[in-house]
């Protein structure tokens, strides 16, 4: 961000009542002073977190530079009520308590940290960081993370970035060439995969527009139900670490992608919660759908912003939100074997990246923005959360241990809350493990470690499949 101001966008003035929580586990006992020195050291580098909202005389807000006293952004925990007999569930709930106290973006940069020096069976220590989503999305908030940390390997140097996302030798639609025959061939081929990309970017967008205005998931015990004029509950925050080498076995095994195994690790975890509480032995199928943020950067761009931070430029990189979303339905059903829940996942995404829906909501919603103005925007957006159940992302984090201002960071685990749904999944990835963080109404879900535990259970599970059909293969062979 440059030193003048700067129009907050569409997207973000959209995330009004939305705000992200990030506990990040340290593995060594917390010193509050190298802490502070640090977050003003990089505070400085960052200009984007030293804005606030103000409204301009057109009644639109803008981005303002102003005076930042780390002081103000730094809220020191030296004990918790409870920590002694269960410190784990003393931090849970102070981190669930942040989603009911509020943070005003146009008094002071809306960037907190709460420094929780109470050990806990995965850290040392805990930082949660809590900031308004309209200051970051979670590929920002990497950035930061990364810019401002260095190799736990060796803290002299800084630390690596997440590799960017495999990349296809052409567009995102660009069809595979076939591998026999000739220019025809070819040629029909090239055609086909345009037309069904038309089609099913057409398909996905009337969906979508169907969902701003009646088409609405089927009542589930993970909707939540409560829209009327009762004022949204605070969320409970809760993780599970899991084994980022057994995602990838299972993605080499079924020759597919990351996400694709996530995907169907969540639809084996919900549905077996789902079936399980409801008793329902027909397995009938149950589609509830997700909506899933997509960052519309670059796939390098994390590696050149990273790089602009160190070589002074943080003014050119593109903070704040960059963000399209799209539609991504889960199937609820009781499968005999695991690995049905990942190809069926697949199936799901492959059709979706033959879609250029996340390219034109995110055109649309910004056109309609500007033209009929923040009521029409937020009627989309929120309608959209309604109609729907539950939001689902994943980040790619570090690939290897980092230090966050010299002290050796455990673990990562962001959630977000303000939202209108229930239920809300991501997966965060760090070094050799990938966190499964749920946000969840305590009230709608008193059992929400149990839906916990089904994630883990749901990947084990996947893993012995894949290992069994590895070994068959290689027996076949």
């Amino acid at each position: 961000m440059a030193s003048a101001s700067e129009p907050v966008s569409p997207v973000e003035r959209l995330m009004k009542d939305l705000y992200v929580v990030a506990a990040i586990g340290l593995a060594a006992p917390l010193d509050p002073s190298a802490f502070r020195a640090g977050l003003a050291a990089q505070t400085a580098r960052h200009p984007h977190f030293c804005s606030i909202q103000v409204t301009g005389k057109d009644g639109a807000p803008r981005w303002v530079p102003t005076a930042v006293n780390v002081d103000d952004h730094i809220v020191v925990v030296p004990r918790l009520d409870g920590a002694e007999a269960d410190p784990d569930r003393a931090v849970e709930d102070y981190l669930s308590s942040l989603s009911t106290l509020p943070m005003d973006p146009a008094t002071r940069p809306p960037l907190e940290f709460h420094l929780i020096d109470v050990r806990t069976s995965e850290a040392a220590a805990t930082v949660a960081m809590r900031v308004h989503h309209a200051l970051a999305d979670g590929m920002a908030l990497i950035t930061l993370l990364v810019s401002s940390s260095r190799s736990a390997a060796d803290p002299a140097i800084p630390a690596l970035p997440p590799p960017p996302p495999a990349r296809r030798a052409g567009a995102i639609y660009a069809p595979a060439p076939p591998r026999s025959g000739g220019l025809i061939t070819f040629l029909v081929v090239w055609v086909w995969s345009y037309l069904l990309l038309a089609w099913h970017t057409m398909v996905d967008v009337a969906a979508f527009v169907a969902t701003i205005f009646f088409l609405t998931d089927p009542p589930t015990l993970f909707k939540r139900a409560d829209h009327g004029g009762e004022p949204r509950r605070g969320m409970r925050f809760v993780h599970r670490t899991l084994s980022l080498d057994d995602v990838k076995f299972v993605k080499n095994a079924m020759n597919c992608t990351v996400n694709d195994v996530l995907v169907g690790v969540t639809s084996a975890a919900l549905s077996r919660y789902f079936f399980r509480k409801t008793g329902d032995t027909k397995t009938r199928k149950v589609v509830l759908r997700s909506i899933l943020p997509v960052n519309t950067r670059p796939a390098t761009s994390l590696q050149m912003d990273v790089d602009m931070i160190e070589s002074g430029k943080s003014n050119a990189v593109r903070w704040g939100n960059q963000l399209g979303y799209i539609i991504l339905p889960f199937h609820l059903a009781m499968h005999d074997d695991p690995l049905e829940y990942v190809r069926k996942a697949k199936q799901i995404i492959d059709r979706k990246k033959s879609s250029l829906e996340v390219v034109i909501i995110h055109m649309a919603v910004e056109i309609i923005y500007k033209i009929l103005g923040p009521k029409a925007g937020a009627y989309i957006f929120n309608n959209v959360l309604r109609n729907t159940t539950i939001t689902f992302s994943s980040l790619i984090g570090p690939p290897e241990r980092i230090e966050l201002f010299g002290h050796p960071v455990a673990y990562v685990a962001p959630s977000v809350y303000g939202l209108q749904q229930a239920l809300t999944v991501h997966y965060q990835s760090y070094s050799n493990t990938i966190k499964v963080i749920l946000a969840v109404d305590e009230a709608q879900f008193p059992d929400y470690c149990q839906l916990l535990d089904y994630f883990a259970e749901s990947l084990n599970l996947t893993k012995d499949a894949a290992a069994k059909t590895s070994t068959k293969s290689i027996k076949n062979e």
